[in-house]
This record gives structure tokens, C-alpha cells and sequence, in this order.
């Protein structure tokens, strides 16, 4: 199965958001053949908890004016893994111990890593 039209869009703005925030090791995963619970993944580390909120903030900034509510946003006060789903989109923030710890390139290791 493909990735609607929404959700790449959802992807585009959700990554240019991290980047303009310095998000390091920016990974689109397509986890729609093998996952009910989204379409695809974005995964992103940040070095500190300020950072990591900035990032939590901007992606919702940017994607609210573009029109996608969030309807979960976990983790933001201890910001060493936020959560925000939009649509079939999950958006995983991490600092990197815990991104290595939970290591979800390893764990969706049979979706399809998209190119950013």
C-alpha cells in the first residue's frame, strides 16, 4: 500500500519543521503493509530537552497551519520521547539514549525507509 497524499504532506511539513530546528538523523518509515497503527513513522533525535520540545513545537506549528490537528502529543514535559500522531502519521522525538534504548528502526526494520 502507498502513502496517501495527506500523509506525505503530513511528512513533508512534519520534516522541514525538524530541520529548521536541527533535528539530527531524520528517518521517514512506510510501515503501512506491515502496521494498523499508522502509515508511517518519523523519527528524529534531539541533543537536548529544550531542543526536543522546540522540535515538538514546531512540528505542531507548522502542521496545525497547514490544517492537521494532532490527536496525541505524549511525553512533551520530560521530552526524552515525544510522541505526536496526526492522521495516520506518528512523529517519534528523542534524545539519543533513548532512541538508541528503543531502537524503532530496529523494531519496524520490515517497513520502507523513505528518503528525506
Amino acid at each position: 500500500m502507498a502513502l496517501s497524499p495527506e500523509a506525505e504532506k503530513i511528512i513533508e511539513t512534519g520534516v522541514k519543521a525538524l530541520s529548521d530546528k536541527k533535528a539530527e538523523d531524520i528517518k521517514v518509515i512506510d510501515i503501512s503493509d506491515i502496521s494498523v497503527i499508522a502509515d508511517a513513522l518519523v523519527i528524529s533525535s534531539g541533543n537536548n530537552k529544550k531542543q526536543i520540545q522546540a522540535m515538538s513545537d514546531e512540528t505542531d506549528e507548522k502542521l496545525s497551519k497547514a490544517g492537521y490537528d494532532h490527536y496525541c502529543i505524549e511525553g512533551y514535559d520530560s521530552a526524552n520521547w515525544i510522541l505526536i500522531g496526526y492522521d495516520d502519521v506518528i512523529f517519534h522525538l528523542f534524545d539519543r539514549e533513548t532512541r538508541n534504548f528503543y531502537d524503532l528502526e530496529r523494531l519496524y526494520r520490515d517497513g520502507k525507509e523513505i528518503e528525506v
